[in-house]
């Protein structure tokens, strides 16, 4: 399962900063545990130690209320940090061996005259991109008078932001489709400007470039297509990749780039 291994990392990163926070705090707690009592519907709290004779402890006052905060938050901290050490000890061994590719490595590692001889339990990554890019679509259509723009890959586009962007992809080896058609339930069908086929997760992802935000009526338009996005649950940030554009700020290689190795690399 590709994006699993990323998944376990962050995990593991988030663990071991709990771990680290919860033995930070048991430092300062006070010795003991609290026990905790009810008697004629009146909350009552002991302090027991191995020091104290008392078995059930030693009754807690109001004026020590904070004590009796700091031994309930040390049972507390004691149960987290056990339970973060074990999930911790569990993915490093689980992330240590596991690779996301390791199902498509067994089939490619197999010699190419028995590839020919194998069903692969699923299909390759190459294939299934193989198989995307072959699925045939009509885009939309250019009206008359619109200046002649083509990308290096040899397709045209409406404009010079839209050729950046499609000559990085190209260059780069990111398969892509220019203008699929998708169906935006409350809206109809839009045109994102590029699909994508995601290697993690093997859902769509879309990268709409609004170049004239500046313009009140495009920037409303173009807000009102966002949000029928997300409303058809395709979400900024997870299937959904947007770059803008003013007269004053420009579309930047920089930009580019950091928004494909997020989400496309």
């Amino acid at each position: 399962m590709y994006g699993l291994k990323e998944m376990l990392l962050e995990e593991k990163a988030r663990l071991q900063k709990i771990e680290e926070k919860t033995r930070n705090q048991l430092k300062g707690a006070p010795k003991g545990t609290l026990r905790i009592s009810k008697s004629n519907n009146h909350i009552q709290y002991y302090h027991c130690t191995e020091e104290n004779p008392r078995k059930n402890g030693t009754y807690l006052h109001k004026n020590e209320e904070e004590l009796v905060h700091q031994l309930a938050q040390k049972v507390y901290d004691e149960k987290v940090l056990r339970l973060a050490e074990k999930r911790l000890r569990q993915i490093r061994r689980i992330a240590e061996e596991y690779q996301d590719d390791e199902m498509e490595k067994l089939f490619l590692m197999e010699h190419e005259t028995r590839q020919k001889l194998i069903c692969p339990v699923e299909s390759t990554w190459n294939q299934q991109l193989e198989q995307w890019m072959k699925e045939e679509y009509e885009g939309k259509g250019f009206k008359e008078g619109v200046p002649l723009i083509y990308s290096d890959r040899g397709e045209r586009v409406r404009s010079k932001s839209e050729k950046i962007l499609a000559d990085y992809f190209y260059h780069n080896n990111i398969q892509y489709k220019y203008e699929k058609p998708l169906q935006l339930t409350g809206y109809g069908v839009v045109y994102p400007d590029f699909t994508f086929l995601s290697k993690r997760t093997g859902k769509e992802i879309y990268w709409e470039h609004e170049g004239r935000m500046d313009d009140p009526g495009y920037a409303k338009a173009a807000i009102k297509k966002i949000e029928t996005y997300e409303d058809n649950g395709i979400y900024i940030g997870e299937r959904l990749i947007l770059t803008f554009e003013t007269e004053t700020t420009t579309l930047s290689r920089k930009n580019i780039e950091r928004n494909a190795k997020r989400y496309l690399v």
